[in-house]
């Protein structure tokens, strides 16, 4: 019996100081997320929507977490008050033209605040200053976008896979002339006489050179041609010479 409460109270003490240890973990741990072993400032801003930002919830500068959400408040209908506590040692980096945005870990990562880096010129934030926010992007307008999105894609392709229907069937002029054969026909017959009346107009142009009386006119001009030419060549010769000085 003696053997047996012996082995009770060790159990009972081994027990007893596994949860002090755990106590003192999820203590220290907790105040670590919470700033509570760190000298801290508090700084406020206020949103329309903190779009599910909860008190505890990281704040990141620079992509460093450097403080954590002390406070949410509802000031009125249109306003929400978010208080946060910054650890001091960055105090000296956080400007009064800073804005604080809220973002999320990763796609689908808790909520947290952003603050952005301020213009040099600006001065530092002071204990208790308001920053201006950025309202935050909702999912649910997104998903509302893309399903809009989605459904003109949709129309636009129904209209298509009917416009082909009436082209394969032959329906319309384009559709006639794909499908008809004699239009097509038409049309290459038509390309021909094109080249035919142009091999002519050559022709008849090459004999109108010939002819003593408009000999003058295409001698002129085709002299005109070389000195246009030849004045070109001395302009390219010499942006060349230029270009190797």
């Amino acid at each position: 019996m003696e053997t047996h409460s012996q082995k009770y109270k060790i159990r009972l003490g081994l027990f007893i100081a596994g949860g002090l240890t755990l106590f003192v973990l999820a203590i220290f741990i907790i105040g670590k997320q919470k700033n509570m072993f760190d000298p801290v400032y508090k700084l406020t801003s206020t949103f329309y929507n903190v779009s599910g930002l909860q008190v505890g919830n990281n704040i990141r500068f620079a992509g460093i977490n450097v403080g954590s959400v002390d406070k949410i408040s509802i000031i009125n209908d249109s306003t929400v008050k978010v208080a946060m506590l910054i650890k001091k040692d960055v105090k000296q980096f956080i400007k009064t033209d800073s804005e604080v945005a809220i973002g999320s870990e990763g796609l689908i990562g808790a909520r947290l605040l952003l603050i952005t880096q301020g213009s040099a010129n600006a001065p530092f934030a002071k204990e208790g200053q308001q920053l201006t926010s950025a309202e935050p992007v909702e999912i649910d307008a997104i998903m509302a976008s893309l399903q809009v999105t989605a459904g003109n894609a949709e129309v636009i392709s129904q209209e298509l896979a009917e416009i082909m229907v009436k082209i394969n069937g032959g329906s319309g002029t384009l559709g006639r002339l794909i499908q008809d054969s004699t239009i097509a026909e038409n049309f290459s017959q038509t390309m021909i006489n094109i080249k035919r009346s142009s091999k002519g107009l050559d022709e008849n142009m090459e004999a109108a050179k010939h002819n003593f009386l408009l000999r003058g006119y295409f001698n002129k001009k085709e002299k005109a041609a070389a000195e246009a030419k030849k004045e070109e060549e001395k302009k390219k010769a010499k942006e060349l010479k230029n270009k190797k000085k």
